[in-house]
């Protein structure tokens, strides 16, 4: 597997010459043929304070053996993050990378853990898992947040007992492997709405890395800017190396960057593609959300700070409809507050106050919030209406039936599970990071 390289460039300042330029660590992947098609962020730029702070943080921890738990945004290099953890612990075996949320439910299994001959339908000859192919080195298990109940049951299991079994096997294989997780949810928010476990969020958060957004480390929108055309410059052929406006560099800085470092990696290519005279200019950069108008606005986001006015408006132009316009102020006002688990709440009062405004009937709120009956019983489940909406709604839905009334208000039985190992490992004392 390639190693991510952390090279120290020379960053723009605008000092006197007599000044030392002090060098920037840049850290990026392997220049390989398939990196031009990866939306993967393939560089990750310290000069901002806080990311040459975050930097030292990453590199203490990477030397010793804890579980690594990476958040943060899609597009902010956490793949980058686990691969120089991996570099910098001198971990002789692999880095092997795995996205949680490619493969189907019905595969995930086998993947991770590995399988025997026969273990399942078209399982012709055996084959081991991720785990055992990283071996000696690290496992990246990107979008973690993606794995079911029963895979984090099973998952945890291998964490304590350092071992994994092979489905369709009962011999235990052992292992020597460092986990680092990755994941764009708020995982203390998946646990206490009970889709994900305590424990294997404890298990996992040992060494928690936060990867901030790009609008929040603005010291390194120009120079990863400047290092992407660099790297687009040689591939396009130019003739002469690109500038950057002082126009455009104000762009740059005032965008909020949703994308992250992916987003400004594609609009430097584009800005390359269709300059001219060697000189970007704003209109030359696709941003494709609306740049504050004015220079408060620009010197707002440059502190790291949004426009209110600016970010209203832009909100509120994106709702679809007049009357849902005054969401806008009261969430706003939940944010200022502060709300804990804001998306959390905002789900659960939806729910309930459609159920009750419907009667409890799943049909019709199901239309009313414009969702799938299977949907929104999902959503019944997670906020502790299912129960209630079985004896109400299946009551109301079935009220002109003559059905005994203990067939209509009995719960469905659950279908009974396909007998199975009651897990891919052996029972072994916990060991401990």
């Amino acid at each position: 597997m390639p190693r991510p390289s952390l090279a120290w460039r020379a960053a723009p300042t605008s000092l006197p010459s007599a000044l030392p330029v002090l060098a920037t660590p840049l850290l990026t992947l392997p220049d390989t043929p398939a990196g031009a098609l990866s939306i993967r962020a393939k560089a990750l730029l310290f000069h901002d304070p806080g990311s040459l702070a975050l930097l030292a943080h990453i590199e203490r921890l990477a030397a010793s053996e804890a579980t690594a738990l990476v958040f943060g945004e899609t597009g902010t290099g956490k793949e980058l993050v686990a691969r120089h953890i991996h570099h910098v612990s001198g971990r002789r075996g692999p880095f092997v990378a795995v996205n949680c949320g490619a493969f189907s439910e019905s595969l995930i299994d086998a993947e991770l853990f590995g399988h025997e001959a026969g273990a399942f339908t078209g399982a012709t000859s055996a084959r081991s898992g991720w785990f055992e192919a990283a071996n000696g080195g690290t496992l990246f298990l990107d979008e973690i947040g993606d794995l079911s109940l029963p895979l984090q049951v099973k998952l945890l299991r291998v964490l304590q007992e350092r071992q994994v079994v092979r489905l369709g096997s009962r011999k235990p294989v052992p292992l020597d492997v460092r986990l680092v997780a990755a994941t764009n949810i708020d995982l203390q928010q998946a646990v206490a709405a009970q889709r994900f476990r305590a424990d294997l969020y404890y298990r996992l958060s040992v060494a928690p890395v936060a990867l901030p957004p790009l609008r929040e480390r603005r010291g390194d929108i120009l120079p990863l800017a400047r290092h992407f055309m660099g790297v687009y410059g040689q591939r396009l052929h130019l003739s002469q190396p690109a500038q950057l406006t002082p126009a455009a560099e104000q762009a740059l800085l005032a965008y909020p960057w949703p994308g992250n470092i992916r987003e400004l990696e594609n609009v430097i290519h584009f800005a390359l593609i269709v300059s001219r005279d060697g000189l970007i200019d704003p209109a030359d950069l696709k941003l494709v959300s609306p740049l504050p108008q004015s220079l408060e606005a620009v010197a707002a986001h440059q502190a790291g700070a949004a426009a209110p006015r600016q970010v209203a408006a832009a909100a509120a132009a994106a709702l679809p409809e007049e009357g849902t316009r005054p969401l806008l102020s009261l969430f706003q006002a939940l944010l200022d507050q502060g709300t804990l688990q804001l998306a959390h709440t905002v789900e659960s009062t939806l729910v309930h106050v459609a159920f009750a405004h419907c009667r409890a009937n799943q049909v019709q709120t199901a239309r009313a919030l414009g969702i799938t009956r299977n949907s929104l019983r999902t959503l019944l489940k997670r906020h502790g209406l299912l129960g209630e909406a079985e004896a109400t709604s299946d009551a109301l839905d079935t009220e002109a039936t003559h059905k005994p009334p203990a067939a209509r208000l009995a719960p469905l039985a659950a279908p009974a599970a396909t007998p199975r190992p009651e897990s891919h490992v052996a029972a072994r004392p916990a060991l401990h990071d």
